[in-house]
């Protein structure tokens, strides 16, 4: 995987670089090609008679989802609830694969409860199960275990209800699924989103920190059940500092290094940025100080919240799962009793 590999790379590139420019330009030959990583392709492919005219295929907005699930609604019997139009919102950032999966799903569902149609049920579930994974209700969580998930998932949808911008809180979960998730809090963007701003990146990593925090209000402490949302948003803070430039200490520059493109490339080692070890200590203090920011505004925010919090982790616990309007239901009680007190 050394310099062999490196001679067997170039061998390969120089080889195929050959082959295109040998083709008669009298001759109306056409050569395609695809990739998912145009990133890591070397230059040489890219220049002016070779590999110069290049179609970006990104994922579908409204429009094209829509016009995608119809294709394959046409497959399946649906019935008049079915409403392919609200699938479409739902489903920002799906690619032509995940909404066939979405109708199949939907299909098999249907079919397991005794229908003839697929109903909007069936089509919202299928979503739920291409973004969260399949219900896993033979993993059963003591006592102790349900009770710190239920806050724990309250804790994220009562921030997201509370702050502006945030995406809509669709259903609160303790039943496990996929493969390490013991509950989730949906929320899905009512629409295609293409550029986001500094207080919404902030909202992000507020939400996140939403039910680790519930679980120190509640419990004293933290668990290990907050580690993905820790990475997520520790994401979320460094790319605001190096790629966006959202640190007023470090100023309005990207300190985030494009890869050098390469023909093949095998167990590249990770780039070091272009920065010295001081402007790496003041990054790092800077994504320090946006958690730590976003941990104290979601403290306070709960603890304002206490009550709702406690009453919505109650309901969850009895029902296992409850919609976004039943905590806002709860949120609603809890400010009109203050009011009146």
């Amino acid at each position: 995987m050394g310099p062999r590999a490196h001679e067997e790379r170039e061998q390969t590139l120089n080889q195929l670089l050959v082959e295109m420019d040998g083709f008669d330009p009298r001759i109306g030959v056409i050569l395609m090609a695809a990739t998912n990583r145009p990133e890591i392709l070397d230059p040489a492919l890219l220049r002016a008679g070779r590999f110069d005219r290049h179609v970006l295929v990104d994922r579908p907005d409204k429009i094209g989802r829509l016009a995608i699930l119809r294709v394959h609604a046409r497959q399946v019997a649906m019935a008049g609830d079915a409403d392919i139009e609200t699938v479409a919102g739902m489903t920002p950032g799906f690619s032509g694969a995940d909404l066939a999966n979405v109708i199949n799903e939907a299909a098999l569902l249907a079919v397991r409860r005794g229908k003839d149609q697929v109903g909007f049920p069936e089509l919202q579930e299928a979503v739920e199960r291409v973004i969260a994974g399949l219900e896993k209700k033979n993993r059963v969580l003591n006592k102790m275990e349900k009770e710190r998930v239920a806050y724990h998932e309250t804790g994220h949808a009562l921030v997201a209800l509370s702050l502006p911008g945030s995406d809509q809180v669709q259903k609160i979960s303790i039943i496990p699924r996929g493969i390490a998730a013991l509950g989730y809090t949906l929320q899905l963007p009512t629409e295609d989103r293409f550029l986001m701003t500094k207080s919404e990146l902030e909202n992000k990593v507020a939400v996140l920190l939403g039910g680790r925090i519930a679980e120190e209000l509640i419990f004293g402490e933290s668990s290990t059940g907050a580690q993905n949302d820790l990475v997520k948003a520790t994401d979320i803070a460094k790319s605001m500092v190096k790629a966006y430039g959202m640190s007023e200490k470090l100023g309005t520059i990207t300190l985030e290094r494009e890869r050098q493109p390469q023909f093949v490339q095998i167990q590249a080692p990770q780039e070091k940025g272009d920065y010295s070890e001081e402007t790496a200590r003041e990054i790092d203090c800077e994504v320090r100080r946006i958690i730590d920011e976003q941990y104290e505004r979601v403290k306070r925010l709960l603890g304002e919240r206490k009550a709702a919090l406690q009453e919505g982790a109650k309901l969850l616990l009895e029902r296992e799962v409850i919609s976004g309007t039943d905590l806002k239901a709860i949120m609603e009680k809890q400010f009109r009793r203050t009011g009146a007190a």
